[in-house]
């Protein structure tokens, strides 16, 4: 990277915290306690997208009479009894605490709830590490639209193709590039296809990775 970022934009779950095991593992319970079948293959499909859109998604998979609600109660309660163990992602600190030095303004645009956001900030001490937060509702359409990247672009104060992305999801990557931002994958679950590389910057194996980056 030639220059510094004027912005860093953090994906949330997958990115910063290992969630992502914890959501899948949460409905795998579900659904064995609700007696829907249900495989890996079947979350990947929803990870990072909005719930609305996997709401519909659920629908198809469990049928028509098949109640969704009662589904996601499920699903949450499992993932709140597990997210105590909720684990910080590789390098997440050491690329922080460089922005820190370079005086770079960041935010986190997530999917899922402000109340999620405040929880696993808080459960890692990183509450005031973030300057915005762009989560569920902040915005008219969620990814892979461009809409959450541009409005914490527009929070920061800073053009977005001047921000720097980080997603661990196709669909985030699609928002980010889609809003033109740099965007950098760090996979999680889901690796790299060839159509999300062709829209990356670059994809590395972690957060480490992108702080050399930044010099």
């Amino acid at each position: 990277m030639s220059a510094h970022p004027a912005a860093v934009i953090f994906d949330m779950d997958g990115l910063l915290f290992d969630s992502e095991l914890l959501y899948h593992n949460a409905i795998m319970a579900a659904a064995k306690e609700l007696g829907h079948s249900f495989t890996t293959e079947d979350f990947l499909k929803l990870v990072g997208r909005p719930w609305p859109i996997n709401r519909a998604a659920l629908q198809e998979h469990i049928g028509p009479d098949g109640d969704v609600e009662a589904f996601r109660t499920a699903w949450t309660r499992h993932y709140q009894g597990m997210r105590h163990f909720l684990a910080l992602k590789t390098g997440v600190v050491e690329l922080l605490d460089r922005l820190d030095a370079l005086n770079v303004p960041r935010a986190i645009c997530t999917s899922s709830s402000r109340e999620e956001v405040e929880h696993n900030l808080a459960l890692h001490g990183l509450v005031h590490r973030f300057h915005v937060v762009i989560a569920a509702g902040d915005y008219a359409r969620g990814k892979p639209a461009p809409d959450p990247f541009l409005r914490a672009a527009e929070l920061l104060g800073v053009a977005p193709e001047e921000c720097l992305a980080l997603e661990d999801s196709h669909h985030g990557v699609r928002s980010a590039a889609a809003a033109g931002m740099r965007t950098v994958m760090v996979p999680d679950m889901l690796p790299a296809t060839d159509e999300i590389r062709l829209l990356c910057h670059l994809v590395v194996a972690d957060l480490h990775e992108v702080r050399r980056m930044l010099g």
